[in-house]
């Protein structure tokens, strides 16, 4: 029997030692603890991947102690797919455990055609929800996010949907995603205000990508928010993946939409190269190491990992077993990276 296949006569039991395989932080001051990595459903979970395999990903994931399965209206493809596959394998495997999970999905990015399928209106965020519970077959998510900011609506309506939400009983918490420092601090106010606070942001953030420490992960700390990095990886880039050219099944080959290959050149891949040494000397691959270190720092309640199979993500929470760095690598990894 496989890691990934626990299997009994009455269908999927989820392991008994789960919860030994995961650290849990806490996610900002609120009563929510995370595990240290979270699985997303972004990539693979869409109707042209195998269900499956999709399926299996997430039972890995239960039985190694990852509780938090992050999905968006529109992730798929097509849109809506990967919240319909979720509900499917919720259904036959973890209806039993729903208690034991914490389920995120959003809203923000364009979802349906027309003035209302976009964006952050009270009409939309609230329709957009009621969209993913349908498809998922559930009563409520554990946390609900507004996808990105959105300038042209008042922070004051989108929040107010959101706190509509929570007090309907169709979130327990809410977040944000990708808002900057000041607008974050805005929406913790009106949120403060409204009695309803914000849980948990979700910024892009990796060793390539570090705008959040501009000033977020500073509001985030002062205002106990929690904080849940996506995209730790840098769509692929920060891995061996691409270091003898562009396999066939990769993302940048398969998917352009997200990474393209020009966005690979040679200049980037020295830093990569430089960077496969670094994580080689620490004993991890460079996936593991570009986890570990965003997970160096405490404020980041938890990474969000996507997977294409169970031993993908088996191997990403490797990056749990060595999260130390000395000052010297940590320089040595800056001065790399400028």
């Amino acid at each position: 029997m496989s890691e990934s296949n626990n299997f009994s006569k009455k269908g999927y039991q989820a392991k008994d030692d789960r919860y030994q395989k995961m650290n849990y932080r806490r996610t900002g001051k609120s009563g929510l603890l995370l595990p240290m990595i979270s699985i997303g459903l972004w990539h693979n979970f869409g109707f042209t991947d195998d269900f499956e395999n999709s399926s299996d990903i997430l039972k890995c994931a239960f039985d190694h102690g990852i509780t938090h399965f992050d999905l968006a209206n529109n992730y798929g493809p097509p849109y809506g797919a990967a919240e319909t596959n979720f509900g499917n394998i919720f259904k036959q495997n973890f209806k039993q455990y729903r208690d034991e999970l914490i389920i995120s999905t959003k809203a923000g990015w364009d979802m349906w055609p027309g003035p209302y399928g976009d964006y952050g209106s009270r009409k939309y965020l609230i329709a957009s929800l009621d969209q993913s519970l349908q498809r998922m077959g559930l009563d409520y998510v554990d946390i609900f996010y507004h996808h990105r900011p959105d300038s042209d609506t008042p922070l004051e309506e989108t929040m107010g949907a959101l706190d509509h939400l929570v007090k309907q009983g169709k979130a327990l918490y809410i977040g944000i995603s990708q808002y900057s420092a000041e607008q974050t601090l805005q929406a913790v106010n009106i949120l403060n205000d409204l009695g309803t606070p914000c849980l948990i942001h979700q910024p892009r953030y990796s060793m390539m990508d570090r705008w959040v420490e501009d000033g977020l992960l500073n509001v985030l700390e002062n205002e106990g928010v929690g904080a849940i990095a996506f995209s730790p990886l840098e769509q692929g880039i920060l891995t061996s993946k691409y270091l003898k050219g562009f396999p066939k099944d990769s993302r940048a080959v398969r998917d352009g939409r997200y990474l393209k290959k020009e966005q690979i050149n040679e200049k980037i891949l020295l830093k990569v190269r430089q960077l496969n040494e670094i994580a080689k000397s620490r004993g991890q691959s460079l996936a593991q190491m570009a986890i570990a270190w965003l997970l160096k720092d405490e404020r980041i309640t938890s990474v969000l990992v996507g997977a294409s199979s169970s031993e993908q993500l088996l191997d990403s929470l490797k990056a749990m077993e060595n999260l130390e760095f000395s000052s010297e690598v940590l320089k040595r990894i800056d001065q790399i990276l400028k």
